[in-house]
């Protein structure tokens, strides 16, 4: 656990655990690792059901709304909110659980099509409308977002930055209150290091620490 090592002592570190065999689980959690992250619901499911309870999973890929009521018993934070309806969902489904689930929501901030999330613009308008403060049983935690999958480092910082500065910002007014709005979560294994650099208190790391992903199980 390298990884763990190098980071700031305000940096969490999330054990992408996907795709990876239970044994590489265990390895990790007997070195101390307590908080895994996987963005595929069944696996998630199989993993919660034969791995030490105290493991805090969190879900950081996209999650379909059908989905969400297998989870919901147990996650420990959602990192991948991009729509309202998702939100609603969720809360659906902890209420009928009898808990809060907390939530990341995702800004769609890199220069690809294929990556989810919400733009600035629609955040906003989301959090300047009062449809999601009814939402009793979810907790908006603060945001994620990927970067683009490039080799250049200064567009990578500045697509972190610019999630960090609008984090600041709604720090300042929406959630000036909240001391629940604090997670920043973006960097993975290739770009963690930028990441926390762009302030990033929650990085997302699997390759570093498991080594090249095998297929699905």
């Amino acid at each position: 656990m390298d990884v763990q090592k190098s980071l700031p002592d305000d940096v969490q570190l999330v054990a992408v655990s996907k795709f990876h065999p239970n044994k590489d689980v265990l390895e990790a959690y007997d070195s101390g690792q307590r908080i895994f992250g996987e963005n595929i619901v069944q696996e998630l499911k199989e993993k919660h059901a034969t791995l030490p309870q105290d493991i805090q999973w969190h879900f950081i890929g996209h999650l379909q709304t059908n989905k969400v009521k297998y989870i919901a018993p147990f996650v420990s934070l959602i990192h991948s909110v991009d729509s309202f309806k998702l939100l609603q969902e969720i809360n659906k489904q902890a209420l009928n659980n009898n808990r809060t689930i907390p939530c990341l929501l995702q800004i769609h901030v890199a220069k690809e099509e294929t990556k989810f999330g919400f733009t600035f613009e629609e955040c906003t308008d989301l959090l300047q409308g009062q449809s999601w403060k009814e939402l009793s049983n979810i907790q908006i935690c603060g945001l994620m977002c990927m970067a683009s999958n490039v080799s250049d480092t200064d567009q990578i910082h500045r697509e972190f930055r610019s999630v960090k500065d609008f984090f600041d910002k709604l720090k300042k007014t929406v959630f000036q209150n909240d001391t629940n709005f604090k997670y920043r979560s973006w960097g993975m294994s290739h770009d963690y290091l930028v990441a926390i650099q762009e302030g990033s208190n929650l990085v997302r790391v699997g390759s570093r620490i498991f080594g090249p992903r095998p297929q699905a199980l």
